[in-house]
């Protein structure tokens, strides 16, 4: 799988949950992996190593302009709230100009990039062990065991193949972004 450049220009559509209560677990985790070194803040060095690991590549100079007026004097890196800011405003700065239709086909398109992101043998389908190895990069305690990652596969697997493929992921997504009322 080779290095894909992330555009921080067009954020996904999944960008943002639509429950804020669930939005700031989310920001609160990614958060908390992108912080490697436990400090509280997170640093340009840090986004960028995150995104690596995941296969994305940032350019190093825009991760930097793009948070610098976030960071707050004194701080080396983006403190939670600082972070929760640079999303809300990235957010804000995109969505309202997304028509409904023009944000489906988006997030079809950030899910199957997500997808592929675990399908690391292009296959069309989430193994176990492919699971296992991404939650390994993301440092995520919840890899360490196979046996935890199977329980998460069957958990989602509809069709009870032992495998996630496309559809099954895109209804596990969906389940997780609620929509606002």
């Amino acid at each position: 799988m080779g290095q894909e450049k992330i555009a921080l220009t067009t954020p996904s559509a999944s960008f943002r949950l639509r429950c804020r209560s669930l939005n700031s677990l989310r920001l609160r985790r990614i958060f908390d992996m992108f912080d490697k070194n436990g400090d509280g803040t997170i640093t340009v060095s840090e986004i960028s190593q995150a995104l690596s690991l995941l296969g994305l590549e940032a350019d190093v100079a825009e991760l930097e302009s793009m948070t610098q007026s976030y960071i707050r004097p004194g701080n080396e890196g983006l403190t939670y709230e600082d972070f929760v800011s640079l999303h809300e405003s990235l957010g804000d700065t995109y969505f309202g100009l997304l028509e409904n239709e023009e944000e489906e086909t988006q997030e079809e398109s950030d899910l199957w990039e997500a997808f592929k992101v675990f399908d690391e043998d292009g296959d069309g389908y989430i193994s176990a062990k492919e699971l296992q190895v991404v939650l390994g990069k993301l440092g995520l305690v919840e890899g360490n065991l196979i046996d935890n990652v199977h329980r998460m596969i069957v958990s989602v697997d509809t069709n009870q193949d032992g495998r996630v493929d496309f559809y099954e992921f895109k209804e596990m997504m969906r389940a997780t972004i609620v929509p606002s009322s």
